[in-house]
Parts: C-alpha cells; sequence; structure tokens
C-alpha cells in the first residue's frame, strides 16, 4: 500500500482517539469547515459531479505530477465526507489515485457505519469524477 498523505495520517490519528459517533461527527464538520474555497463561479454544472444526491462539485489540478482537488456541497456533512475523501487523496498521482479504496479508508476512519447508501454512492461518484479527471477509467 502507499505511503498516505499526511493530511490522512493526521485524520486516522483524530478519528482513532474520537470513542463515538458524536465526536466523529464533531469532526467531520470541523474538517469540512476546513475546505479550501470553491469560488461562485467554479460551481458550474462542469464541475458538478453526477451521481451525488447533494450537489457536489469538484475540480482538481495537477502539479508536479501529483494531484490536488478541492470540493464542496451545499450538505454540511457532505463537506465533511468530501474532506475526508481530499485527505486521503490530494498529493497522489494518478497512479496511486486508481488504488484508493474508498469503502476502507472511511472503514478506517470508523465512518463507514454512517455512510448511507446513498451518501455512499455520491462519494463513489466523486472518486469516479476524480479517475476521469486524472485520465485513469
Amino acid at each position: 500500500m502507499n505511503e498516505l498523505p499526511q493530511a490522512a495520517r493526521e485524520a486516522l490519528a483524530l478519528f482513532g482517539q474520537a470513542p463515538g459517533w458524536e465526536q466523529r461527527a464533531r469532526l467531520l464538520m470541523q474538517w469540512g469547515e476546513r475546505l479550501e474555497p470553491v469560488a461562485d463561479d467554479e460551481r458550474s454544472d462542469d464541475n458538478l459531479v453526477a451521481g451525488c444526491e447533494s450537489r457536489v462539485w469538484l475540480l482538481g489540478g495537477q502539479q508536479d505530477g501529483h494531484w490536488q482537488f478541492r470540493a464542496t456541497s451545499d450538505a454540511r456533512l457532505l463537506r465533511g465526507l468530501l474532506a475526508m475523501l481530499l485527505a486521503r487523496v490530494n498529493g497522489l498521482d494518478a497512479a496511486a489515485l486508481a488504488t484508493v479504496d474508498m469503502a476502507d479508508w472511511f472503514a478506517r476512519l470508523g465512518l463507514s457505519r454512517q455512510l448511507s447508501p446513498s451518501r455512499s454512492n455520491g462519494m463513489n461518484a466523486v472518486l469516479r469524477r476524480m479517475h476521469a479527471l486524472t485520465g485513469q477509467r
């Protein structure tokens, strides 16, 4: 397995110390508030992720062979989940990104039980969009 980005290691440490859902939910909301802003003009149909019940916008760019993504949603809980996904994938190259197991990542954070089927489908849609942006799959 590829080494985790620093933000992912930090998330694992913090979520591992949270004894229950209330604490993890609070952490999730805090991480969602830390997302890099997406400007109003970037919230376009071109950046909208298809397959999400809530509106999610995703932007990505490559620098020195490593991908950096920004994302946001109108839904507060979803912003937290997006923050967790970005913590896991930002800084990876396209090949490493293609190997990310989203279900395993959220299970390691202790969040998989709170991922409803629709939220799980939405997170998978975001990951598929990331793959498309990087030229994978």
